[in-house]
């Protein structure tokens, strides 16, 4: 049996579009549009906690679950990553990927299960200098070590410019070359600033870019969509 699972990853700028407003309910109407079952946000600014969390009322847009991964607080509340997902939950962990006298940056680490297969996510935002994305990607690489039979899924806004960095060199070895659409900025890509990766590569049936005239206006980045047909695979990869 074949299931397929959407997922996406999403640098919404909190929430302020192109026409420089701040508009959470657009970012829920581009979510919705996606329908996807899990989704990576990065750059989101909420409110832990309180009434007015525009994180949950994200998740209560798509009936999602949220987990946060909160890297920072300023005057306008915490700001960071985050994950919706509707698959259950068998455990998070955050990882720390900062960088001194840099801002801040993590990773969320989600393990779920569906039709009996292990899947390992791991949602990123990395640094915006090359030594700081070479360092968290060398700490990102341990998640994905031994050869369990699961589906390892990395995704998120990489910052990654350069084509042939040594960052995306690493990524390519240990998961093999997938399609980099691009996504920045929204009103005419022209990088593929988002990326997504899973192995067994052979689950991924499809990756694009979501264009729909609320993506280009609501955030800079367009999301990036991948299709999964979750099965038990050949685990060669």
């Amino acid at each position: 049996m074949r299931t397929p699972l959407r997922i996406a990853t999403y640098n919404i700028h909190r929430a302020v579009g192109r026409d420089g407003r701040e508009d959470y309910g657009r970012i829920g109407e581009v979510l919705t549009e996606i329908a996807a079952d899990i989704v990576a946000l990065q750059e989101v600014g909420f409110h832990s906690g309180e009434a007015d969390n525009s994180l949950e009322q994200l998740a209560s847009s798509v009936e999602s679950e949220v987990i946060e991964g909160i890297t920072l607080q300023d005057e306008r509340g915490h700001y960071g990553n985050a994950v919706l997902t509707r698959l259950p939950i068998d455990r998070v962990r955050l990882h720390d990927l900062s960088v001194t006298g840099r801002e801040p940056r993590g990773a969320i680490e989600l393990n779920s299960r569906v039709e009996g297969v292990d899947i390992r996510l791991v949602a990123t935002h990395l640094g915006l200098r090359p030594s700081e994305r070479r360092f968290q990607v060398q700490r990102l690489l341990p998640l994905f070590e031994g050869e369990a039979e699961r589906v390892d899924v990395l995704l998120g806004d990489l910052n990654e410019w350069f084509l042939y960095g040594r960052p995306l060199r690493r990524l390519h070895r240990l998961f093999g070359a997938l399609p980099a659409p691009a996504t920045f900025p929204a009103s005419w890509p022209v990088v593929a600033l988002d990326r997504f990766w899973a192995r067994p590569r052979t689950l991924v049936k499809s990756l694009r870019v979501h264009s729909s005239a609320l993506a280009r206006l609501a955030s800079d980045h367009l999301p990036l969509v991948a299709e999964l047909e979750i099965s038990q695979p050949e685990w060669s990869g």
